[in-house]
């Protein structure tokens, strides 16, 4: 994939940047190359109890036309995704193009794996995949067309279920960041603890062994009849 030039862009507000930051952070497209029977993972950083849906789609690549296809049948990809205490959300077989869906129930990094369905061995297997995927989390995973054809809502009250939801989700992101502050102060309150204790037991050590040595001396003197 092409590098990313990074520039230098004039200062924004805070409320821009917010903005910004929920655009950039709701939707996430993007496409990668794996071997036929090669596992790709990612993770994704999601409040509880937030909708995540996965669109994607993958091509073969065919060594005669020297081009990947349009389609590729017969070929699925198995979706997997666990929390971030390990535990398996969603595991499942689709087809080469599909939509997965979950609900995060703990708030965290969870991983997102995907691999095809190939059973040929990895030596034979030297097929090589596209795989097209948009990730959409929160309110951007809300089809608002459908809900408005589905409800009968006209353009206002649709605008306004999309605030509505927009406001929730950054409640959950505030409530996601408060959770990660809240670990970092408990790890750090540990390590602190554990720096303390450690520095109090190599204290306690040196002064033993300063007091064995002076008796170890004493001994090793008198014998000697020096004192």
């Amino acid at each position: 994939m092409a590098g990313v030039t990074a520039r230098r862009r004039p200062t924004m507000g805070c409320s821009e940047l917010l903005l910004l930051a929920l655009c950039a952070a709701g939707a996430r497209a993007l496409y990668f190359h794996i071997g036929e029977t090669e596992k790709r993972c990612f993770i994704e950083e999601i409040p509880d109890e937030t909708m995540v849906i996965g669109n994607y789609r993958t091509q073969m690549w065919d060594k005669q036309k020297e081009a990947y296809l349009l389609s590729t049948p017969g070929l699925g990809m198995h979706v997997e995704v666990k929390d971030p205490e390990g535990k398996v959300v969603l595991s499942r077989q689709y087809g080469s193009e599909g939509r997965f869906t979950f609900t995060s129930h703990t708030p965290g990094d969870h991983q997102i794996c995907l691999h095809s369905n190939s059973t040929r061995v990895a030596l034979f297997a030297g097929g090589r995949l596209r795989v097209h995927l948009d990730i959409q989390v929160g309110e951007h995973a809300n089809n608002y067309p459908e809900i408005a054809a589905k409800d009968k809502l006209t353009e206002l009250q649709l605008r306004a279920r999309q605030l509505l939801d927009q406001v929730e989700q950054i409640q959950k992101e505030q409530d996601y960041q408060r959770y990660r502050e809240e670990r970092f102060r408990l790890t750090s309150e540990s390590t602190n603890q554990r720096v303390l204790w450690w520095s109090i037991a190599q204290t306690v050590i040196l002064i033993l062994t300063g007091i064995w040595q002076m008796r170890h001396l004493k001994s090793f003197f008198e014998a000697k009849k020096l004192v």
